[in-house]
Parts: structure tokens; sequence; C-alpha cells
């Protein structure tokens, strides 16, 4: 459930009825875009768990996507420490900016971002399908194959950490790292869901 912060915590005078609001990539930490809201905008997000805005051009309560339908689904919102500005983070559907770019922002490539990059591509080369992409064969090559990889680069990379080869480890690790996604993708899992799991583990 999202946080109550409509009648409770933000700090409505101080930023005269409109707080400015960023919006980030709920798993990939990519900031997306900027906006303001007013009180009403603010309780119309949390109701509907969809950003809504204030638009100051168009004078209006404005749901992000409301033409396009790339809609920018709401995880969490927290205020800052002065309660004068709102961070929302989201999942997107889409493209957000209006140039039909992922973010308003030039993109930045952070560590996270990168790898949700890479693992949105491996997930394209197993929905449609390439004759020049490995990926697409492996997938092809059925699950039994992917799992056969998997053991072998494990053994590999294990290989590389008794020899003491860092450069070794370092590519033997990556090579393990890209067919175990392959692997989770092929039963609709994500590193996402690992990620949950530890999150449980972690408690």
């Amino acid at each position: 459930m999202l946080e109550t912060i409509y009648e409770i915590n933000v700090n409505w005078k101080k930023v005269n009825n409109m707080i400015p609001v960023i919006i980030q990539h709920n798993i990939s930490g990519k900031v997306l875009m900027h906006g303001y809201m007013n009180p009403e905008a603010l309780k119309k997000t949390q109701s509907d768990k969809i950003v809504t805005f204030f638009s100051r051009t168009k004078n209006r309560l404005w749901t992000k996507g409301e033409i396009s339908k790339n809609y920018l689904y709401v995880v969490s919102m927290t205020l800052d420490c002065d309660q004068d500005s709102l961070l929302i983070l989201v999942n997107p559907v889409g493209n957000v900016c209006h140039l039909n770019c992922p973010s308003c922002f030039k993109s930045l490539s952070t560590t996270l971002s990168f790898f949700y990059d890479l693992e949105s591509n491996l997930k394209l080369k197993k929905e449609k399908f390439s004759d020049d992409s490995y990926t697409s064969s492996l997938h092809s090559s059925g699950i039994n194959r992917i799992a056969q990889k998997v053991s072998e680069e494990a053994v590999e990379t294990s290989i590389a950490a008794v020899s003491k080869n860092k450069d070794q480890l370092i590519n033997e690790s990556s090579d393990l790292i890209y067919h175990l996604l392959v692997l989770l993708h092929s039963y609709n899992l994500d590193f996402c869901d690992i990620i949950k799991n530890l999150k449980i583990r972690d408690k």
C-alpha cells in the first residue's frame, strides 16, 4: 500500500500548493521525468496508483499517458526531509518522453540501468527470434541445452576462481550471468524475481 502523505506530511504552504515531483524507474533507477502536483493531483495519484500531475501549461490535472496510454504505474512515493519535494518510483508503460525516448533526460547509463537494458534486450531476443542471435538460438535449442550451458559456465567460473586468475574469473562470471538470465527468461522469470527472493531472505 502507498504511504498516505496527502493529508499529513506535505508542507503545502511552503511550496505554495505546487510540489515538484521526480519520477524514477522502479527497477533500473533511471530518472524519467520531472513535474508538479497540487493537492488534487497527488490525491488522484494515490487513489488511482497512476501518476497525475498538475499541468501548468494546460492549467488542469493531467494524467501522464492519458493520450499515449504510456502510463506511469506507482510503486512507492516518498517526501524529502524538508517535505517540499516528492520522489515517485514507477513501472512505466512504453517511453516516457514526448520525443519517444525512455526518459526526458539525456540517458546517463548507471550500473543498474545498464543491467536493466541488457536484460530487456535479452528478453526481446527470446520474444522476436533472430537468425543471427545466439540468445535466440539458445531459446530454440530448449531448456536442457540452456541448463547445460549454465552448468558448464558455473564449472568454468569455479576453475577460474581456484586458479586465482581475476581476468578469467570476470569473463567466466559474465558468461555465467548471461546464461543464467537466459535460463530465467525461458521460465518467464527475470532478475527482479531473484532480488525479491533475496529481500525476503534478508528479513
